[in-house]
C-alpha cells in the first residue's frame, strides 16, 4: 500500500444517492491520516474501506454545511471507542465553533479521545507536521480549503556518491551535516522538489482557489455542477467540471480528481470529459472507496 495516497469515503454533494456517499476523504501521508469533510456515514465507508480509526491523525472541515461535516459526531464516537490514545488535531473555521460544539458532543458517550482543537481564522499555516496551510474561499459560508505542502529537499545520487567514496552510514551523515571531510552535499545530490495535494471544496472562482492549486501534484476539488449549469454553480457557491479542469490547467497540476457531483447528473464521465478538454494532465472522476495515489516524485 501507497504511504501517500488519498481514499475516497464520499463523492455525492447534498444529498447521497444509492452509489454515492456524503463527502469524506482521507490523505494518508506517511504516519498521519488526515480525514477532510465526513459526512453522513463515514464511519460506516472507513469500515468499508478497510482504514481503521487509528489511521486518523488530523479532522479537517472546509466549513459547516451538513454534507462536509454531519458525520463528525460518529466519527470522533468510534474514535474513543476504540480506545485511541494519540491526540486527534481538529482543524475547522473559527466561525463555526458552536457547530463543532454540538457535533463534538452530539450525544451522551464516554469520552475519552484528547482533541486538539485548531479554529481558523485567516490564511497562512495552520499545522507544522505535516505542513498544512489554508486559503479563504467563495461559498455562501465562510470556507477554506488546505494544503499540504512537503518541504524541498535533496535526491542522493548514487555514482556522485561513490565517486566520492561515500557509502553505508556515512551518507545519512552527510545528509545530517551538509559535510563530510571535503564532500559537500551539493556535490553529490540534487534537489527534490517536495510533494504538494490540495484540497478545495465548496466556492466559486476566486483567488483562494488558483492559490491552493499552484503547482501540487494532486488537487482533490469540487465539479458539483457540468457547464451547461455554470450559472446555477455561481447562484449556490459551487464549480463546474470545466471550471475546475481549467484550475487545474493554469496551476500546472499533474493529476486531478473530480469530487461532489449533484445528484441531478446520472453519467459521471461527462464531468471527466468537460475537464479533460481543458486539462490535459490525468484527471480522476472519484468514486467510492477508489483509491489514489499521489503521484510519484518527479
Amino acid at each position: 500500500m501507497s504511504a501517500r495516497e488519498l481514499v475516497v469515503l464520499g463523492t455525492a454533494s447534498q444529498a447521497p444517492t444509492r452509489h454515492r456517499n456524503h463527502n469524506g476523504y482521507l490523505l494518508r501521508w506517511d504516519g498521519h491520516g488526515l480525514l477532510f469533510d465526513p459526512g453522513e456515514g463515514t464511519q460506516r465507508q472507513l469500515t468499508l474501506a478497510g482504514v481503521a480509526s487509528s489511521a486518523i491523525t488530523h479532522v479537517c472541515l472546509t466549513h459547516f454545511h451538513g454534507d462536509h461535516c454531519l458525520g463528525l459526531p460518529g466519527v470522533l464516537q468510534r474514535l474513543s471507542l476504540d480506545r485511541v490514545t494519540r491526540p486527534v488535531h481538529a482543524h475547522f473555521p473559527a466561525s463555526g465553533r458552536v457547530w463543532f460544539d454540538r457535533l463534538r458532543h452530539a450525544t451522551p458517550f464516554h469520552d475519552t479521545l484528547d482533541v486538539r482543537e485548531h479554529p481558523i481564522t485567516a490564511d497562512g499555516p495552520v499545522c507544522a507536521d505535516p505542513y498544512l496551510e489554508v486559503r479563504r474561499l467563495d461559498h455562501r459560508i465562510e470556507s477554506y480549503g488546505y494544503r499540504l505542502v512537503e518541504p524541498d529537499g535533496r535526491r542522493m545520487l548514487p555514482d556522485r556518491l561513490a565517486a566520492a567514496g561515500v557509502h553505508g552510514p556515512a551518507v545519512r551523515e552527510l545528509q545530517r551535516t551538509g559535510s563530510l571531510g571535503p564532500v559537500t552535499l551539493e556535490e553529490v545530490s540534487e534537489p527534490r522538489p517536495g510533494q504538494k495535494v490540495a484540497f478545495v471544496m465548496d466556492t466559486r472562482l476566486c483567488d483562494g482557489v488558483h492559490a491552493l492549486a499552484a503547482g501540487v501534484d494532486l488537487l482533490v476539488i469540487e465539479s458539483t455542477f457540468l457547464d451547461a449549469d455554470a450559472d446555477l454553480a455561481d447562484a449556490y457557491g459551487h464549480l463546474t467540471a470545466g471550471q475546475a479542469g481549467a484550475v487545474a490547467a493554469r496551476a500546472g497540476v499533474r493529476t486531478l480528481v473530480l469530487t461532489h457531483f449533484s445528484q441531478r447528473y446520472p453519467d459521471p464521465a461527462r464531468f471527466g470529459e468537460e475537464a479533460a478538454a481543458v486539462f490535459d494532465g490525468e484527471v480522476v472522476v472519484a468514486h467510492d472507496l477508489q483509491r489514489v495515489p499521489v503521484p510519484p516524485r518527479r
